[in-house]
């Protein structure tokens, strides 16, 4: 049993790595795209770019939580630890919840202006 619980958290921190690339690569990729719009005279290239580093931040903020509930419920299962895991979750949830109103414009249970 512990070799497991060794193996997942493992997983785990390679999960949070993911995240961590996934938000750093997204941002990297989403200036390169800025600065070779900047050539076309588009007038929304601040506006892409906003958008495009949000879907980043998104997807990697929902990866990282992904990774702490695995290694958090699974290698130490403490009513300590699944509170501060709850914490972590509603933070970032929040700010997941606030970056979609951003990108969107409206929350997304609001249904689309048909």
């Amino acid at each position: 049993m512990d070799n497991i619980k060794i193996y997942i958290e493992y997983v785990s921190n390679v999960v949070e790595a993911v995240g961590v690339i996934t938000i750093f690569v997204g941002i990297i990729y989403s200036l390169i795209r800025f600065l070779i719009s900047l050539n076309k005279n588009d007038s929304n290239n601040y506006i892409n770019l906003r958008h495009n580093i949000g879907k980043s931040i998104l997807l990697g903020l929902e990866i990282l939580i992904a990774a702490d509930i695995m290694g958090t419920v699974v290698t130490d299962p403490t009513l300590g630890s699944v509170f501060v895991l709850g914490i972590i979750v509603i933070i970032r949830t929040v700010l997941s919840l606030s970056l979609q109103v951003e990108l969107d414009g409206k929350f997304p249970w609001q249904r689309s202006g048909k």
